[in-house]
């Protein structure tokens, strides 16, 4: 059996095609083709090949690093940018991405010279603005003159639709009124230009319960998931919406017990700050059993965004590099060199996809 190092990032490649399959079978029976966002994974290449398998028709990611990564394993997988693009990184876009979204007419300038240095021409996805105000085109005077100039000037650019992000910043709902905003703009830009775009992208794994409503307007055919194909928790626990077919522990957190033993469970002195300029409280409950695991903050960002599964084991806190257990009542005796596993949210795998100190596993 092959030694496994800890803590570890467990990816079940089955649970995660079962749910990119069923994410995609759900969008696709709307019409809607699906972009799988592995940003949450660092652009790990392996589960790109798997939900695109599954059947995503492209992959995405926010960093060019990632598409150069997933680019070099597999370069036959068409591949998305969707943070906007910086100038200076055009160059190496139109070499890692067949597609961008986009909302600047400078970077529009920078990429279409960069694709004609390279000598192939680059799909890019405008931005519109919708009120989640991120990244996107707020008036209708300035995309409409920036989509003609995409179509007249910038040979080496095709226009191939439209976009918007909600949700994301200012937790503005998609609903078919935002949608239905989304397809009128895109239609005053296909006006302008005398064509129709191929794309409408609706957003990202906030818009499937507009999906399974059916509530989202026929000409959005596109969306961005990413949360909903690999931690699919979101959509269940805040909206109470579950997708058939899928799993919620396609990724979970292992991690080592590097110490257990009986402690009070009040600090004992005067309380001051912790390592990251908080105060905490805490409830004195007497003496009690407590583990520490060998992962932190550092490597998962956010306490709230794990939980054990060992029945009646319960989170205490963390520092950078400790995690802290109450385990006085949990099922079974846990001992130091233990490996207990962690389910996990999207934050958490985001940093955990991110750390050095982190192993990916896969099964």
């Amino acid at each position: 059996m092959e030694d496994k190092m800890y803590p570890a990032l467990q990816i079940d490649r089955s649970k995660l095609a079962d749910n990119a399959k069923a994410v995609t079978e759900l969008c696709g029976a709307s019409g809607i083709g699906v972009a799988g966002v592995v940003k949450v994974v660092g652009g790990d290449p392996i589960c790109a090949r798997v939900i695109y398998d599954a059947g995503c028709k492209w992959i995405a990611s926010s960093r060019i690093d990632q598409l150069e990564a997933m680019r070099a394993k597999n370069p036959d997988i068409p591949l998305m940018l969707i943070r906007i693009p910086m100038v200076s990184e055009a160059d190496a876009l139109v070499r890692a991405a067949d597609i961008s979204l986009n909302s600047d007419i400078d970077v529009l300038r920078a990429i279409d010279g960069a694709a004609g240095r390279a000598g192939v021409t680059h799909d890019v996805i405008l931005m519109i603005e919708l009120g989640d105000l991120r990244e996107g085109i707020w008036q209708e005077s300035e995309y409409i003159e920036i989509a003609r100039e995409v179509e007249g000037s910038l040979k080496n650019l095709r226009l191939a639709g439209t976009g918007t992000n909600l949700g994301c910043y200012g937790s503005i709902n998609p609903t078919t009124d935002k949608m239905n905003e989304l397809v009128a703009a895109t239609e005053k830009i296909e006006a302008a230009i005398g064509r129709k775009l191929d794309i409408i992208s609706g957003g990202g794994t906030t818009s499937l319960p507009l999906v399974i409503s059916g509530g989202m307007p026929p000409r959005v055919n596109h969306l961005r998931v990413g949360e909903g194909i690999f931690i699919n928790k979101d959509n269940e626990d805040l909206y109470d919406i579950r997708i058939q077919g899928t799993h919620r522990d396609a990724l979970t957190l292992e991690a080592e017990v590097i110490e257990a033993r009986v402690k009070p469970s009040h600090p004992i002195g005067e309380i001051a700050y912790d390592a990251f300029r908080n105060k905490p409280t805490y409830v004195d409950r007497g003496e009690r059993r407590r583990a520490l695991l060998g992962v932190g903050k550092v490597d998962y960002g956010y306490l709230d965004q794990i939980l054990p599964r060992t029945e009646g084991a319960e989170l205490l806190g963390a520092s950078s590099d400790h995690t802290i257990l109450d385990i006085e009542d949990a099922s079974g005796e846990i001992r130091t060199g233990d490996i207990l596993t962690l389910d996990t949210c999207y934050a958490a795998v985001a940093f955990l996809a991110s750390s050095p100190s982190v192993r990916k596993c896969y099964k």
